[in-house]
């Protein structure tokens, strides 16, 4: 699935965040879920209006932009 098909941004709905088309759940919950630890079946219990695939299309979401968007990481000191 294309996760264009089931995200969008509207100005009148969570301040134009990125959310699951017909929710107000935003990919960023999703994902700040996901990087935390909790499991995908942890996220579908607590937003009973999600579907498993709304965490596929998130994810999907989260790597397009992770190759369009380029954020500088500097080295840490070795030692």
């Amino acid at each position: 699935m294309d996760w264009r098909e089931r995200i969008s941004v509207d100005p009148l709905v969570c301040h134009g965040k990125v959310c699951i088309k017909g929710t107000r759940i935003m990919v960023s919950v999703i994902l700040d879920n996901l990087a935390a630890g909790v499991s995908p079946e942890e996220i579908l219990k607590s937003y009973p209006s999600l579907g498993s695939e709304d965490i596929q299309v998130a994810i999907a979401y989260a790597a397009e932009l992770a190759r369009e968007r380029v954020i500088l990481v500097t080295a840490g000191a070795s030692g």
